[in-house]
């Protein structure tokens, strides 16, 4: 037998589920951010249809900047009502397959699938792809690794907008070490997930540019410098390592929060209190209705100069009372010099271990 993990990718999620419930959609440039308003200050694009990327948009750009790349956009507000249905849909149809499923998102999952050494990782690919379709109407690529790392970079080559393979059915992608160097070996290092733009940076400051020149280069000097953990972990990477354990074992959240960017800056200490108190009692709410306690609280301030810091504090014991999260996160808010106007503010509330541990 040999363990292989898939990683699975709904393509254009959001955008794919409200063309789902609105067929007249289909082809067209959505994009799907904020409460669906280009002219909102501060909002960003969360999804953007393939359609609409043609024309530069693309998840994380002001919703005002997509709007001048695509004029002619659908833009549609937020839904996470939807999307949170059509994710359980795919995940339920997912765990059907009877391999463990590891869930990462909305829209990604991990499966493990222990199969027989003749048999072809890719026709379980291409079932998932086609079950996932027939049962919900939702599109996915799939990426074919023995580890979780490699396996996202192959669903990359798996999307719609890639030119598949050869020898590679569109849809999925395989990536082993015996194709791995040959596929990626001559992209920048930034091409591997994980690997950020300052990551990027600073290597190419060590004269490391390509995924090739990282893979071959020498322990010490990575150690040396990033640290020896981030060191070793993006010269496996490199190789083409990873993680290769898939837990069915459902995630639970450590904490929750809630962060507003706010439409004009605010500059009256009472309204910046308010705003505090709001997020506090509104992440206090959700924890609550989960059955959980809070112990920590921190603060988030982001200034008009983009200046962003957190405070945190320990609960002396942990509580759900609405007084005390509340009166913590405005002692917390007293810490920060609020000297400039603020744009964005945050509460996160750090959740006791639910019974059993994590």
């Amino acid at each position: 037998m040999t363990r292989w993990v898939l990683h699975v990718d709904l393509d254009q999620f959001q955008a794919a589920v409200e063309v789902r419930r609105n067929p007249d959609l289909e082809g067209l440039p959505i994009i799907v951010g904020g409460n669906g308003d280009p002219t909102e200050p501060r909002k960003v694009v969360t999804c953007a249809s393939y359609p609409a990327r043609k024309f530069g948009v693309h998840a994380g750009m002001p919703l005002r900047t997509a709007a001048r790349k695509c004029p002619d956009a659908i833009f549609l507000p937020l839904d996470t009502d939807a999307y949170d249905e059509a994710s359980e849909e795919v995940m339920g149809l997912l765990r059907d397959f009877g391999h463990p499923v590891e869930v990462w998102g909305w829209d990604e999952a991990y499966v493990g699938a222990d199969l027989d050494d003749s048999a072809d990782p890719s026709q379980l690919a291409q079932q998932i792809r086609e079950v996932v379709a027939a049962g919900t109407g939702l599109s996915c690529s799939v990426g074919i690794s023995d580890n979780k790392q490699r396996a996202k970079v192959a669903t990359g080559f798996g999307k719609p907008a890639r030119t598949p393979g050869a020898g590679e059915a569109p849809g999925f992608f395989t990536l082993t070490e015996s194709n791995w160097m040959a596929v990626m070996g001559d992209r920048e290092v930034d091409a591997l997930w994980g690997v950020g733009p300052k990551t990027a940076k600073k290597l190419a400051g060590l004269g490391i540019t390509t995924v090739a020149d990282l893979a071959a280069t020498d322990a010490t000097l990575l150690t040396s410098a990033f640290g020896p953990t981030t060191g070793l972990w993006i010269l496996l990477l490199a190789k083409g390592g990873g993680d290769t354990n898939v837990s069915a074992e459902p995630w639970v959240p450590r904490s929750r929060s809630h962060v507003v960017t706010f439409p004009h800056d605010l500059t009256e200490r009472a309204e910046i209190d308010t705003a505090v108190i709001d997020l506090a009692r509104q992440t206090l709410t959700e924890i609550v209705a989960q059955g959980r306690v809070d112990t920590r609280v921190a603060v988030t301030v982001r200034t008009k100069t983009f200046f962003t810091r957190t405070k945190i504090r320990k609960l002396p014991a942990a509580t759900t009372d609405g007084d005390t999260v509340t009166k913590t996160a405005l002692e917390l808010l007293d810490q920060f010099e609020l000297d400039r106007p603020v744009r964005l503010l945050g509460v996160r509330l750090e959740l006791a271990a639910p019974q059993g541990g994590y």
